[in-house]
């Protein structure tokens, strides 16, 4: 039987955090001027991601993303990859990247094993790159996409939509991944953790999202997807496909089978959850693939989480945690929990 947690959702993806530093500061995400970050010395290795990846697999994980921070921040990062790919019960071993570092490393990480890569982008102007993120590297973030759509049969392009700012780009993003056999993803501002500056009135809802698509290009067809997947897909009448993630306003938390592990390898459940269990010091006093997976399913197993729905049915929502908490406790952060 598989494992389900209470609300009935099995346990089949795991989103791997390296690293929670970054070399960008997104508005959305790390807009603070400082932060408190995980000490070194308490990272994960490469061997023991592998063992808490090979615990999470004997409960029936099968796919795995790699995220951060920044993941390409990692040292020596396809050996990881490597190491992961090497386990036949992986069906689906991705990465989720910011781009900067991406055309340097996509063809080592292609030939160790890495399936899939997303990349996030927000904008396709140079000067509001700039505004966004606080950093002028744009151009090597099409640079990554560019090396990705030559390297990788699927290439995303993840981008979070705020009213204001860059919900004028719709249009010209879908034009630009269309050549490169790229996937938008519009992705609703979300209010997680990290997200300081968040204000209902900057997000666009994915309804309005999909509406404004359907006034430049006509009516969209509805694409089947798997039925955990997070994304609604739609085909545009040439074919494009084109996804809308509207967590913030239609969550998807009934579906949900991911679990999350920090790169200090704390296992947390949800998204929103304030707390997890710490697999680091079981990892590092030798305990076996079985006692790990023990602490993972009696977790996953008393699992109820619904984080984005119960802050959608706040009635006066703001930010969900200010940034003096953040800065006592890093592990709120969302750029340390895998986004």
């Amino acid at each position: 039987m598989p494992l389900v947690d209470l609300l009935g959702r099995p346990l089949r993806s795991l989103r791997v955090s390296v690293t929670d530093r970054c070399n960008l500061r997104c508005q959305y995400c790390m807009p603070e001027a400082d932060y408190a970050w995980l000490p070194r010395e308490d990272l994960l290795s490469f061997e023991e991601v592998g063992r808490a990846v090979d615990a999470f697999a004997t409960l029936g994980v099968d796919k795995v993303r790699l995220t951060g921070g920044e993941p390409l921040l990692r040292r020596n990062l396809p050996d990881l990859v490597r190491l992961l790919a090497a386990d036949p019960r992986l069906q689906d071993l991705a990465l989720t990247t910011n781009g900067v570092l991406l055309a340097e490393q996509a063809d080592s990480l292609r030939k160790a094993g890495l399936m899939r890569v997303t990349v996030s982008l927000d904008t396709l102007r140079a000067g509001r790159f700039a505004a966004l993120t606080r950093l002028t590297t744009h151009a090597r973030v099409l640079e990554g996409i560019e090396v990705s759509a030559r390297l990788f049969d699927t290439v995303k392009i993840d981008s979070v939509v705020m009213r204001g700012v860059n919900d004028d780009e719709l249009v010209p993003l879908i034009e630009y991944a269309r050549p490169r056999r790229a996937e938008v993803r519009f992705i609703e501002y979300m209010d997680v953790g990290g997200a300081t500056r968040w204000s209902p009135d900057r997000v666009m809802p994915g309804a309005e999202i999909l509406e404004r698509i359907e006034r430049h290009y006509g009516k969209v067809e509805p694409v089947g997807a798997a039925a955990w997947a997070p994304a609604d897909r739609y085909r545009l009448a040439d074919g494009t496909v084109f996804g809308l993630i509207a967590s913030t306003t239609s969550p998807f938390c009934s579906t949900c089978d991911r679990a999350r592990l920090t790169a200090d390898g704390v296992s947390l459940t949800c998204l929103y959850a304030t707390g997890g269990i710490g697999l680091r010091e079981p990892l590092r006093s030798g305990a076996s693939s079985g006692e790990l997976a023990a602490l993972i399913e009696g977790a996953w197993r008393e699992r109820s989480d619904r984080g984005a729905e119960m802050r959608a049915l706040e009635r006066e929502r703001g930010v969900y945690i200010p940034a003096a908490a953040l800065k006592g406790n890093p592990h709120l952060e969302m750029h340390t929990r895998g986004g």
